[in-house]
């Protein structure tokens, strides 16, 4: 997991071939009229997703993890609040990883939380289970999929 500002994207960028093209939609887009729904950025291996939605709460909010996909969640309003465990510290299922939609729930709690503020993105790899939406107010958000076999 990494977390980090928009501004300092460069500093990431080498870590995949994707990031570079991910990062520029985020900042060359108008993401405050993006609310809802997928945008493809680069076919089936770089789309974005976006929502604005309030919160779960810590409690409804469950570890999810991918196999296919790296997300890097931008925030546009609102505080995300996350939580975050290695994926392999989790063992207790609460839906099996589905390959079609490239996610999976775990039961266990995360180990870690964090508030992600506007203008901050949050990184979560495969090795990275995440519990997104944890907080309870408002959270405008874009989610960019970046296929991990480029």
């Amino acid at each position: 997991m990494i977390i980090g500002k928009l501004n300092e994207a460069i500093c990431y960028e080498k870590l995949h071939p994707g990031f570079a093209a991910a990062f520029q939609f985020l900042k060359q887009t108008d993401l405050t009229s993006f609310v809802e729904g997928k945008m493809p950025i680069d076919g089936d291996r770089l789309f974005a997703v976006a929502s604005r939605e309030p919160g779960k709460g810590r409690e409804k909010s469950l570890l999810e993890y991918h196999q296919k996909f790296i997300d890097i969640q931008y925030i546009i309003e609102g505080t995300d609040q996350m939580g975050w465990q290695p994926i392999e510290s989790c063992s207790r299922v609460s839906q099996e990883y589905n390959p079609e939609n490239d996610l999976g729930f775990f039961y266990d709690r995360p180990t870690s939380w964090i508030d992600v503020p506007p203008e901050f993105f949050a990184i979560f790899f495969p090795a990275d289970a995440h519990a997104p939406m944890a907080g309870e107010l408002l959270v405008h958000k874009v989610i960019v999929k970046i296929a991990v076999d480029w």
